[in-house]
């Protein structure tokens, strides 16, 4: 018998459980990507990243959403990834702080994106039928994603993946087990 995994299907939603910081809400993201694999399986040094769509399907993205109370920033990140993209990875070292403005709610508020090195892509997962998925080149990414600070994001870690001196000395890595996210 094989080991089963076990997913829960239904996203976080409400926002009393909400950090915020000086007043504006924390929401914390991830790029997921994965290094593509060469015509005879072997595993290249290009990149490809995971966009969605938004709810509304009007922009592409990567996943985010709020940063609650009883989670880690890391765990945050790892399952916003899970129930927007469903996507399961490590969580790496935080890219940057970024305060933007909400233009649906019109007030500022504070993202941290980190990067997702990709080790499953599930077949079902909390908003598949809310949103599309779709892997890209970072080029193709950096063009279709709309929001500033997500591109800027991008590129710090285009930069990272480049240039093997700007990686950190130690790697926070964080792989969460599905159970502990539902």
């Amino acid at each position: 018998m094989g080991v089963e995994k076990m997913v829960c299907l239904v996203s976080r939603t409400g926002r009393q459980f909400q950090r915020y910081n000086k007043g504006r809400r924390q929401v914390v993201g991830c790029i997921p990507y994965r290094f593509k694999l060469t015509s005879d399986g072997k595993i290249s040094d290009k990149v490809e990243v995971l966009v969605i769509s938004s709810q509304k399907g009007h922009a592409m993205m990567f996943p985010k959403g709020g940063w609650e109370l009883d989670e880690s920033v890391e765990e945050a990140a790892s399952r916003e990834s899970l129930e927007e993209a469903g996507v399961l990875g490590n969580v790496e070292h935080q890219l940057g702080k970024w305060d933007f403005l909400s233009k649906s709610r019109g007030t500022y508020y504070e993202g941290l994106m980190f990067p997702m090195l990709v080790t499953e892509q599930l077949e079902l997962w909390p908003e598949q039928h809310a949103r599309q998925r779709i892997w890209m080149n970072v080029v193709d990414a950096r063009e279709a994603c709309r929001d500033w600070w997500m591109k800027e994001a991008l590129d710090v870690l285009v930069g990272r993946l480049s240039s093997p001196m700007n990686q950190p000395k130690e790697e926070k890595t964080l792989s969460i087990s599905i159970e502990t996210m539902c």
